[in-house]
């Protein structure tokens, strides 16, 4: 007989689950028939003895079956991205109305922030009046109008994820390899997708440390979504520093909306460009890269991400003036360099679990997240600093979380000598 404390003790031993007791095990997390602590158990033993590659892909698709597989009618291609995370990483903001521009449908089902890494949920929850969680008739409402839609998935959608998504964030699971996979698969699997892109983060504010670790990932999504059917590829891509200049809820919003608004072409922008080009060439849309950077340019992509936000409840005019609509932390402080010199090095999870400490994230399951707080106008790798210019500046709550993080800033951005800056873009696999 199939119960959840069997499954358990296979795992500790390192013994294979069958592809049936995985089934019995997601059906167990959708109904509730298994519980917090057996869940977390059963992420802890995935954690540490893995799963075999026949069971990973029996996770993914009883997740994805746990809820409601979505089906769409449209005129185009349904196609979506997905970050497997990090620090400053808001491309979703910039890539969703872009593709949506080019014609491309984009039913983006998104999640929560994990560990040291922020959520797209989270950062669209700093637009007042956005719903991430709309009914299923307004969804496909806003994605046939708009072109694309970013929310969480519904209670309906691959529910044996969004317990084991919360219980990962808070047990010390996270870098799973086969709950990363199955985790993100479940649920853009459910939603009807004919092509999706994976970016795969390595560096020092990704989960995945070392580019071998990111190249097994990779191949396991990428052979587990073509198997489901789901034309899939893969760019492995640098995250030894943000992405973004910004992080924090309300802050990346800025910045995805610096570069909808052509006021930043930095590598936020053109990383967008490159995943959205692979997206296209997916769906046989040619020369992808000159075709975003001029939909981005024109304002067109903005005017996508207009829509999408009004359809979804927020403000009309949000586009034409967001920062009025945007909260603002009460204390603002800069951090100075201390002495001149180059930015040899950046720990990026470091300065994600600053975000995390001042509010801007999750460190058990039942904390709220203040949408204003975190870091901005952050250095970049190999630049050079004069003693007292500013490293990054804080946006904090109140005054002692402002001293602990400027601590932790200062122990996380060094200065020596300048770094060989790897390309953005490492890999490609599909």
């Amino acid at each position: 007989m199939t119960d959840a404390r069997r499954i358990i003790a296979h795992l500790r031993k390192g013994e294979d689950v069958s592809p049936s007791d995985l089934r019995w095990f997601a059906k167990g997390l959708a109904d509730g028939s298994v519980s917090d602590a057996q869940a977390g158990a059963f992420a802890m033993g995935v954690c540490l003895r893995g799963l075999s590659e026949e069971g990973r892909v029996a996770l993914t698709l009883a997740m994805r079956d746990s809820g409601h597989v979505m089906q769409w009618d449209l005129d185009g291609p349904v196609a979506d991205k997905h970050s497997t995370g990090g620090v400053g990483d808001c491309t979703s903001l910039v890539l969703a109305p872009a593709l949506a521009a080019c014609g491309v449908y984009v039913p983006m089902i998104s999640g929560r922030g994990l560990g040291h890494t922020g959520g797209t949920l989270d950062k669209l929850d700093a637009i007042p009046g956005y719903l991430t969680s709309p009914d299923e008739r307004r969804f496909r409402k806003v994605v046939a109008e708009a072109g694309c839609a970013i929310v969480g998935a519904s209670a309906a959608i691959a529910p044996a994820d969004k317990r084991l998504y919360a219980v990962r964030d808070v047990t010390g699971t996270v870098e799973s390899l086969d709950l990363i996979c199955a985790s993100i698969l479940s649920k853009k699997l459910a939603a009807g997708l004919e092509a999706l892109v994976l970016d795969v983060k390595v560096g020092s504010g990704a989960f995945m440390k070392h580019v071998d670790e990111a190249r097994a990932l990779s191949r396991a999504m990428v052979d587990t979504a073509n198997g489901a059917g789901c034309k899939t590829t893969v760019l492995i891509t640098g995250m030894d520093e943000p992405l973004a200049p910004s992080l924090g809820n309300a802050l990346e919003v800025d910045a995805a909306m610096r570069v909808l608004t052509g006021l930043d072409q930095g590598p936020l922008h053109d990383l967008s460009v490159a995943l959205g080009a692979e997206v296209l060439e997916s769906v046989g849309i040619k020369g992808g890269e000159d075709k975003l950077r001029e939909i981005i340019a024109s304002g067109a992509a903005a005017e996508r991400f207009g829509k999408m936000v009004y359809g979804l409840g927020g403000p009309i005019s949000f586009v034409e003036d967001w920062r009025r609509f945007m909260p603002e932390a009460p204390v603002i402080r800069a951090v100075e360099a201390e002495s001149s010199g180059q930015i040899a090095s950046i720990d990026g999870e470091a300065l994600g679990l600053a975000v995390v400490a001042l509010g801007g994230g999750r460190q058990v399951e039942t904390d709220q997240i203040n949408p204003m707080v975190g870091l901005s106008e952050v250095v970049h790798l190999g630049a050079k600093v004069e003693k007292g210019q500013p490293l990054c500046r804080i946006h904090a709550a109140r005054l002692e979380e402002a001293d602990e993080a400027e601590r932790v800033i200062r122990a996380a951005i060094r200065m020596g000598k300048a770094p060989k800056v790897a390309p953005l873009v490492r890999e490609r696999i599909a």
